[in-house]
């Protein structure tokens, strides 16, 4: 049995997603609406950036709005959006995944597809064209197999949750402890949410340092980057060497978090693409075009321990 579980993370480890086949149409000259949930990570900063200069590289208007992680703040630009008819497409970013059906059904019954990427709706996949996104559940199966093979799977893990309600957070939970449930020796001791904000991170690792021997903790799992600098900053002022004394393995692959990885203080980190825009205007071109889409696009991202290693996937 033991043999077997080994086998299974081999199998995470090295699978890979294939990547859907699409007609290639820059998309010139047409409108389309992106609503961002916010700018809560730098990740989320550097998807923004992406998606505007694939934009303007294709011709394309871009029509921004920055949701500041409110819900109610996509929902009135969706609406807008509608209403005005100056857009051919949408693609939203959902800050968290119910309370779509509405807004989803006026686009539709305007004409107006509407692509999801990053993170998940539970609205029904009629009232939407399609999802490019990263397999959060992957990321959380990845995550979990790094840090089981780091610890001969022997540890007592903290984990700091993104925001709760949105299918990152739910989904990277979900598959980190599918793994780490085959090892009886792998246990979360502490989870709470940081909102995938540094900020947050380190105040919640500095409380759970205060009430938690730090003898007692083998790892910490963050759910994005900027949460795990947090948490290296709160290990550091609490007298701890972050990656030694505790391991810390996170998602996003962020520029900051290679900075970690070199001087030592970050061990691993999943990476999610932020290059999701190019996808996303592909899928609403093709369906403008009368291609049929499945419900799912994904994006790939593999596990790195260096900058070097990052680097050269990426050249």
């Amino acid at each position: 049995m033991r043999n077997i579980k080994w086998i299974v993370l081999v199998v995470i480890v090295l699978s890979l997603i294939a990547p859907v086949a699409m007609a290639q149409d820059s998309g010139e000259g047409l409108t389309i609406g992106f609503s961002q949930i916010g700018s809560e990570s730098a990740w989320r900063t550097s998807f923004t950036n992406a998606v505007k200069a694939e934009a303007e590289a294709r011709g394309i208007n871009l029509l921004f709005s920055d949701a500041q992680q409110e819900q109610e703040n996509q929902i009135a630009a969706m609406q807008a959006w509608i209403a005005q008819g100056d857009v051919d497409a949408i693609i939203l970013a959902p800050v968290v995944v119910s309370g779509w059906d509405v807004v989803l059904e006026e686009a539709r019954d305007a004409g107006i597809p509407v692509v999801i990427v990053d993170r998940n709706v539970d609205s029904p996949d009629d009232l939407y064209v399609t999802r490019v996104s990263s397999d959060f559940v992957h990321e959380g199966r990845l995550a979990a197999a790094w840090l089981v093979q780091a610890t001969s799977g022997q540890c007592n893990i903290v984990e700091l949750y993104g925001t709760v309600g949105s299918a990152a957070a739910e989904d990277r939970a979900k598959g980190f402890r599918e793994v780490i449930g085959m090892f009886s020796g792998m246990n979360i001791i502490v989870s709470e949410t940081g909102n995938f904000v540094r900020t947050e991170g380190k105040q919640v690792m500095e409380s759970i340092l205060s009430s938690e021997d730090p003898a007692n903790i083998c790892a910490v799992f963050a759910h994005n980057d900027d949460m795990a600098i947090g948490a290296v900053e709160a290990i550091k002022e609490a007298g701890l060497v972050p990656a030694q004394d505790i391991l810390i393995v996170s998602v996003d692959a962020i520029p900051d978090i290679f900075d970690s990885l070199d001087a030592g203080e970050v061990n691993a980190t999943v990476e999610l693409s932020p290059f999701m825009g190019g996808p996303a205007f592909d899928a609403a071109i093709a369906y403008l075009n009368g291609e049929e889409l499945p419900k799912w696009i994904p994006v790939a991202g593999k596990l790195y321990t260096s900058r070097a290693a990052y680097d050269a996937d990426h050249q």
